[in-house]
């Protein structure tokens, strides 16, 4: 039997990974993924094809999926308060059907 859930997915840099973690875990989420991003945006190209000086240059991209609303919009509203007027990041959340699942 699928269920209706939201799906958070943070984009920014890997400098910023054990701060969100903090955030997703203290809002109560069961867990999160996290995976290399590259791509082009308002501030830049970033790739991991290309050497950079440090890994603070990273990006990743964070899933969190829950099946409440209001612990996705906590964690984005977090995150932005605290990271997005000093780093590069993009926060949204999609409704999703999740069909098979250990735990939620």
């Amino acid at each position: 039997m699928s269920k209706e859930a939201t799906k958070l997915v943070i984009v920014t840099e890997m400098l910023l990974f054990k701060h969100i973690v903090r955030i997703i875990e203290t809002a109560g989420a069961t867990g999160y993924t996290v995976t290399a991003a590259e791509g082009k945006g308002s501030r830049n190209t970033r790739s991991p094809g290309h050497p950079s000086v440090s890994d603070t240059y990273e990006k990743i991209k964070l899933e969190v999926i829950t099946l409440d609303e209001a612990i996705a919009r906590k964690i984005a509203d977090e995150v932005a308060a605290n990271f997005f007027d000093n780093f590069s990041g993009i926060i949204f959340l999609d409704r999703v059907e999740v069909l098979y699942a250990h735990s939620l």
